[in-house]
């Protein structure tokens, strides 16, 4: 297993076995997410990728070990990380404008301007401020999702598959505004993915699982014919 771990990493995992109902889903896995990273949680369907995430984010019980954000225990993150969910459910019919949707997670200092700051970082027009949630399409409504999660600047944004759904230019707008974020905020991002073409694009650490840790490190190291071979089937390829 390679590592490139820093000292005060942003997520560290120790021996974190967790699941459902008394359960494992994934066991034993110690590893770390780098601070300033942009770390894939990568794995075949069913592999924990995403109960991985739900962990770090305090949203199930650990079963035993320990996961740790920043130093802090997951029940103690909330305002301080942001969240962009793989499904975002709702009534397409409520009249809730972006606007108003972004200012729900916002602060005291969320002024009309840092909404309109937000939403030009994402890559989105000011005019769909004045629009409600359901005229969005996919894209739009993912990155309104994002610009949610970042109203407060946290120091990490934790996004579950988020391009699933979007098409490939939106897709590739949705990246650099990844990169963005990572390069221009420092923020560190981590994602739960499927797709290997985006990890050789934009990720800079990956966390391979498949019921356990099967491999940690950045990308070009870490991912080898045999590892890819040992995560999907050895018929898959990385570009």
């Amino acid at each position: 297993m390679s590592s490139a771990h820093t000292n005060n990493p942003a997520v560290s995992m120790k021996a974190l076995t967790v699941g459902y109902n008394g359960v494992p889903v994934l066991e034993g896995v110690t590893a770390e997410v780098p601070l300033g990273s942009i770390t894939a949680i990568i794995g075949p369907n069913g592999s924990g990728k995403t109960t991985l995430m739900r962990a770090m984010l305090g949203l199930i019980p650990v079963m035993s070990g320990e996961v740790l954000v920043s130093g802090r225990h997951p029940h103690d993150i909330r305002g301080f990380v942001g969240y962009v969910p793989q499904r975002f459910a709702f009534d397409r019919n409520f009249p809730i404008t972006v606007r108003e949707f972004i200012a729900l997670a916002g602060d005291k200092n969320c002024t009309s301007d840092h909404i309109d700051e937000v939403v030009k970082e994402v890559g989105l027009l000011p005019t769909v401020l004045s629009q409600t949630l359901g005229t969005l399409s996919g894209g739009q409504l993912q990155r309104v999702l994002i610009a949610q999660a970042i109203i407060r600047h946290p120091p990490i944004v934790f996004m579950d598959e988020p391009a699933a759904g979007i098409d490939v230019a939106g897709e590739a707008v949705f990246y650099d505004v990844i990169e963005h974020l990572n390069k221009d905020h420092g923020t560190t991002i981590v994602l739960v993915s499927h797709d290997l073409s985006v990890i050789s694009k934009v990720v800079t650490h990956v966390i391979c699982v498949n019921r356990k840790l099967l491999c940690e490190g950045p990308p070009g190291r870490t991912l080898t014919k045999k590892k890819i071979g040992e995560l999907y089937g050895f018929d898959a390829h990385l570009h």
